[in-house]
C-alpha cells in the first residue's frame, strides 16, 4: 500500500556536480506552489549536497545542507545530471550511495528528474525495477545498467516508492503527479495554475521525441479540445469533434496525435477521468451522479476506468482526498 504522505512534508533535494539548472529549479517551484492557502504550503524544499558545484549552465549551485539533511527527509529528489560520474561511466561518490540507501531503507519516498535516474541506478536502487529517464541517453544508460526495467517512451514511470522521469518538462509533470497522489487533483489543478502549465500530462504519455511543435496557440486542434471539455458530461464522438475542427476523422486523428501524443479517444477519457476524480473530492455526490457528470456514463464504468487509470475504487479514492469528519 502506499504510504500516505497527506502532511506536510520535507523534500531534499540533492545537487551533484554538473546539475542541470531546469531539473534544479522545477522541485522548488512546483512544490512551493502547492498549498492549501496563499500561506499555508504542503511542502518544504530543502537543496542539499556534499559541497558547492558547478551546473550544466555554467553557474555554481551552494547547497544550504549537506548529506545529512537526507537522513531527515520523506521524499529525496534527485535532479538531471551532465555528462560524467553516474551517467556515463557509473561511478559515485561512496558517501553519496550511502545516503541515498539509507534514506530508501528508512522508507523516504525517492525521486529522479531526467538523468538523474543514473545517480539511482548507480547506487543500486533501481534494480530489477521499472525507470524512466531521457530518450536521448537510451543508447548509453541501458547498457551501463543493464539490471534496469528501462524505459525511454514515457514521461514518468511510478513504482510506489521510487518515481522516475523523462527529460526536463517531464520533472514538472512528475512533480505534479507526487502532488496529485499526495493531496488530490484540485491541488494539483491549482500548483499547476500558479506555474502556468497544464495540470496533467499522464505518465504513459509518450515522450516528445523530435516531434514537430504547433506553430501557434489557437490553431490545430485546441480549440475543439476546449470545446470538448465544455462537454465532458455530453456524449462527444470522435466525429463530432473532427467536424467541430473542420476537419476529416483521419486528418483531425493525425493532427491531435502530433499535437498532444495520444489519440482523441485516449485524450477525451483521461479528461472525464480526470473530472471524476475532482468531483469526488470536492462534491458529495453519488458515485453514479460523478461518472454521468463526467461523461462515463455509469459507476460500473467509473470504476473500471478509475481502477484501469489509477489503481483505485472512486470510494476509496474519495476517503483518501475527502475524509468523513465526525
Amino acid at each position: 500500500m502506499r504510504k500516505n504522505w497527506a502532511m506536510q512534508h520535507l523534500i531534499a533535494e540533492l545537487v551533484l556536480d554538473g546539475v542541470v539548472g531546469f531539473d534544479l529549479g522545477t522541485p522548488p517551484q512546483v512544490f512551493n506552489a502547492a498549498r492549501r492557502s496563499d500561506h499555508d504550503r504542503f511542502y518544504r524544499v530543502h537543496v542539499c549536497g556534499p559541497g558547492p558545484v558547478r551546473s550544466t549552465g555554467g553557474f555554481t549551485v551552494v547547497p544550504d545542507y549537506g548529506l545529512e539533511e537526507l537522513a531527515r527527509a520523506d521524499t529525496v529528489i534527485v535532479p538531471g545530471i551532465g555528462r560524467g560520474g553516474p551517467l556515463t561511466d557509473g561511478t559515485l561518490d561512496p558517501a553519496v550511495r550511502e545516503a541515498l540507501v539509507a534514506a530508501h531503507e528508512r522508507g523516504a519516498r525517492i525521486v529522479s528528474i531526467c538523468t538523474g535516474a543514473s545517480v539511482l541506478a548507480a547506487a543500486g536502487l533501481l534494480d530489477g525495477r521499472p525507470a524512466a529517464t531521457h530518450w536521448a541517453w537510451a543508447g548509453e544508460i541501458a547498457p551501463l545498467y543493464p539490471q534496469v526495467k528501462w524505459n525511454f517512451d514515457v514521461l514518468f514511470v511510478d513504482d510506489g516508492d521510487i518515481l522516475t522521469s523523462a527529460g526536463v518538462g517531464a520533472g514538472i509533470d512528475l512533480c505534479l503527479h507526487i502532488v496529485r497522489t499526495d493531496h488530490g487533483q484540485e491541488a494539483a489543478n491549482r500548483a499547476a495554475r500558479r506555474c502556468v502549465v497544464p495540470p496533467f500530462r499522464e505518465g504513459g504519455q509518450a515522450q516528445y521525441i523530435e516531434r514537430p511543435v504547433p506553430q501557434s496557440a489557437g490553431i490545430g486542434t485546441e480549440p475543439t479540445r476546449n470545446w470538448a471539455l465544455d462537454r465532458l458530461a455530453d456524449p462527444v464522438s470522435l466525429e463530432d469533434m473532427a467536424a467541430h475542427a473542420r476537419m476529416s476523422v483521419r486528418t483531425f486523428t493525425r493532427r491531435f496525435r502530433e499535437e498532444t501524443g495520444v489519440s482523441p479517444r485516449q485524450w477525451l477519457l483521461r479528461q472525464r477521468v480526470s473530472h471524476a476524480q475532482l468531483l469526488l473530492e470536492s462534491t458529495d455526490l453519488g458515485i453514479e451522479t460523478v461518472a454521468r457528470r463526467s461523461g462515463l456514463g455509469s459507476g460500473t464504468a467509473l470504476r473500471q476506468h478509475m481502477q484501469a487509470s489509477i489503481g483505485v475504487a472512486p470510494s476509496a479514492y474519495r476517503k483518501t482526498f475527502r475524509p468523513v469528519t465526525q
